[in-house]
């Protein structure tokens, strides 16, 4: 029987309660510690991602979204017609010179041709006549104010001057506004001038030609193209799904590798009986006039179907051997491996028909090395 009262027995006493104190809060952070962060398997052969491959990886969580689905048309590059100017020639006559070229740039009021013409000979001669006439009106408007204050003609005699003296002003003005409008010069020549800043794209007149009194086929055609329209045809089949402010990637045969984005700006509400086809118009800001008139163009629409899906980026999806897997991640220790059955690819963005799940996370980059690594073991 141990004795309680001895220094010996009580010091004992004291002992085993505070090593079992101690045992018990080591026991207490190991455990702790294991909880916050578990260790790798033991087996030395298990995946597990290091931290530098976790910093390299992205992660995408599948939502369900309204399956997307693409038109694609048919189209050509145009000139904007509220930003276009065709000019005709006014007159007939002797093309004395031309000074622009197809696909130059031109200023507004910039001279483009210049024609010498016998229409604008007798317009001329007209001129001189009406000035002539305004110089007499005036003489004989003087003179019937002279008679008439000394009551030797009637009121009616003076009012019958100041009538022709303002008769032939209005002639004169007339006659200077066609000169200054159409650009008639000195020596019987008509200057063509650019009513817009803008770029050449039609031009149908030469040096030395002579051009036909009443011609009515334009000689230069002028459009501002820092915006352009795409015009392309949709099938009879596809109209009921095309509407207004529908998004629209076009591309073209000269930057195949470039993507310029509008939306559907107007439906021609006319079916060409010919074609079976509905016209329609994109408008395109165009920086750098990188497209030009005529080109062709390839017109995708992109439209919602009713019906929702899981979605994941594309970039997410492996394909391999006619079958598509993802990598679902579930922490560093557990990525698995899943086979899936994708239902449409519309651009960055990929529908899942079976095999995924709302709320789970893929990996959507470095993602074949995760594939590799798993699959080769």
């Amino acid at each position: 029987m141990k004795n309680w009262n001895s220094p010996r027995a009580s010091a004992s006493s004291i002992a085993e309660p505070r090593a079992l104190g101690a045992w018990a809060a080591g026991a207490l952070l190991l455990l702790a510690a294991c909880t916050a962060d578990p260790p790798p398997p033991a087996d030395s052969n298990a995946f597990v991602l290091s931290d530098s491959m976790l910093a390299r990886i992205s992660l995408d969580t599948v939502r369900m979204r309204p399956v997307e689905d693409v038109i694609e048309l048919n189209g050509r590059i145009a000139a904007d017609e509220s930003r276009l100017a065709s000019i005709y020639p006014i007159v007939g006559g002797q093309v004395l010179s031309v000074d622009a070229e197809l696909g130059d740039h031109v200023a507004k009021g910039q001279t483009l041709a210049v024609i010498r013409s016998s229409e604008v000979a007798d317009m001329e001669h007209q001129l001189s006549d009406a000035r002539s006439d305004v110089q007499l009106a005036d003489k004989n408007l003087k003179v019937q104010q002279d008679l008439f204050d000394t009551k030797l003609v009637s009121e009616r005699d003076l009012v019958a001057a100041q009538q022709g003296a303002a008769k032939a002003k209005a002639q004169l003005k007339r006659m200077e506004e066609t000169f200054s409008i159409y650009h008639f010069a000195d020596g019987s020549r008509y200057v063509v001038t650019a009513p817009i800043s803008g770029y050449i794209i039609g031009r149908d007149i030469t040096h030395d030609e002579t051009l036909p009194s009443g011609q009515d086929t334009k000689i230069f055609s002028i459009a501002e193209l820092d915006e352009v329209w795409v015009l392309a045809d949709v099938y009879e089949s596809d109209i009921a799904r095309v509407k207004e402010g529908m998004p629209a990637d076009i591309t073209t045969l000269s930057y195949p590798d470039k993507v310029f984005r509008g939306q559907v700006d107007k439906i021609f509400n006319i079916l060409d009986p010919r074609t079976r086809t509905m016209r329609i118009r994109v408008r395109l800001p165009n920086p750098g006039i990188l497209l030009k008139p005529e080109m062709i163009a390839r017109v995708r629409l992109t439209y919602q179907q009713e019906r929702s899906l899981p979605a994941v980026p594309s970039s997410a999806v492996i394909a391999d051997n006619s079958r598509q897997y993802v990598m679902v991640f579930k922490d560093r220790y557990n990525v698995l491996t899943r086979e899936v059955v994708p239902e449409r690819t519309t651009g960055s963005t990929t529908w899942i028909a079976e095999g995924l799940k709302p709320g789970e996370t893929v990996v959507g980059k470095e993602q074949l090395y995760l594939y590799d690594a798993l699959n080769d073991r």
